[in-house]
């Protein structure tokens, strides 16, 4: 148990909360059907990258400069390094937002949790870090007790849940789009990979890490469906009266309507998303850039050891931070849209993951089947068809 819970619970991360409580406030219940086959695909993704890490023993980004050299591999991570940047930036803005809720500065919140994950992850090893990563995950519970506390029309809920509803307007498919691009984001299977490799799960317990995998994705859509709901049920027909445009501000929009227990439950949520979420995606990016390059990488190594993996670490937790605390960044547009760029990026990632999988000489008899491939290439193709209509209506409209 690990890497594959961890994984998928970070992608509930203050940039993830955001999309679904925008979602919820601006479209009711009209996209929770999205979540099945969203789940669906990302089990089947993680599932890909989870068993290329058992087989191989090599991350995803090494891999791939592996198989396809170091040109198109420095620009395929220099894509998601930006994507991961504007990420990371959420995250600090979900520290600052939802600790105010409480009555706490951002420049006393930011910098105290920048010194706590930076401990966290210098001081501790795999199997420490790992361990408080797993308790982490045990408190995005509060999304689902708020979900229950709201009160929704079950009935509603789950007829919507079953029977889709789509639109063509640019604002729908934006969202969609950003729905996947949170849920699927090129990020997770770089980063699963890379912590199967550094936890050394071997072939003989590989079915083990395939239902870790398989139970943090269902974890993470179950999330998911309660922060839409609730904020579809409390804030979707008033949202004239209540505008949102964070996590932090539907959490305050919830107090009034839906009670204080409801909205601390929701801000503490975001609150522990945004710290668990900051430890993650700085330690993802920099397994990606490392391993690009063939440098040491590993919480298990030490400074001296991993000079690179440590210094980028840092240089990521300080630059994202002293970003946030500047006055005028427009935060908003950051954590939305790197949600919607994760979505465009997705297609690339997934090409170069299929052609992996399937090389004999990599895989063995672990490459997959013929039925797995068709639906890696269905995904492939929705993903890369959502984001050309959302390009193409936002242009048009």
């Amino acid at each position: 148990m690990g890497p594959g819970i961890i994984t998928a619970n970070v992608d509930n991360d203050a940039g993830g909360i955001t999309t679904y409580s925008l979602c919820g406030a601006n479209f009711g219940y009209s996209m929770l059907w999205s979540l099945i086959p969203i789940t669906f695909f990302l089990i089947i993704v993680q599932e890909m990258c989870n068993r290329m890490g058992v087989v191989t023993g090599k991350g995803l980004a090494g891999l791939i400069r592996e198989k396809f050299g170091v040109k198109l591999t420095f620009y395929l991570m220099l894509g998601i390094l930006l994507t991961n940047f504007g990420n990371i930036l959420g995250e600090f803005a979900g520290i600052a937002s939802s600790m105010e809720i409480f009555g706490i500065n951002k420049y006393i919140s930011v910098p105290l949790a920048v010194v706590i994950v930076w401990s966290l992850v210098i001081k501790g090893t795999y199997r420490s870090v790992e361990k408080i990563f797993l308790v982490a995950c045990v408190f995005y519970v509060s999304y689902i007790i708020s979900g229950f506390l709201a009160k929704p029309a079950w009935g509603q809920v789950m007829k919507e849940f079953v029977v889709p509803t789509v639109n063509l307007q640019p604002s729908f498919l934006t969202m969609l789009v950003g729905v996947l691009g949170t849920t699927i984001a090129p990020w997770m299977q770089f980063y699963q990979q890379a912590a199967v490799v550094e936890k050394g799960v071997k072939l003989q317990e590989y079915e083990y890490s395939k239902w870790d995998t398989i139970v943090g994705c269902v974890m993470v859509n179950l999330v998911a469906f309660f922060i839409v709901v609730v904020c579809g049920t409390v804030l979707f027909q008033g949202i004239g009266m209540h505008p949102i445009q964070t996590a932090a501000d539907a959490a305050k929009a919830l107090k009034p309507l839906a009670g204080e227990y409801c909205a601390s439950l929701f801000a503490f949520g975001l609150l522990n998303a945004s710290l668990f979420a900051a430890s993650i995606l700085p330690l993802s990016t920099v397994f990606i850039i490392c391993e690009s390059f063939g440098w040491e990488i590993g919480v298990n190594k030490t400074f001296a050891e991993a000079p690179q993996f440590y210094g980028l670490y840092t240089f990521l937790l300080l630059f994202g931070a002293t970003i946030i605390l500047l006055p005028g960044i427009p935060l908003i547009p950051i954590m939305f849209f790197s949600q919607v760029i994760n979505g465009l990026a997705l297609p690339f990632v997934l090409v170069f993951m299929i052609i992996l999988i399937n090389d004999h000489k990599i895989m063995g008899n672990y490459k997959s089947g013929k039925i797995h491939n068709f639906l890696t290439w269905l995904l492939t193709i929705i993903a890369s068809v959502l984001g050309i209509l959302a390009i193409f209506t936002s242009l048009i409209g």
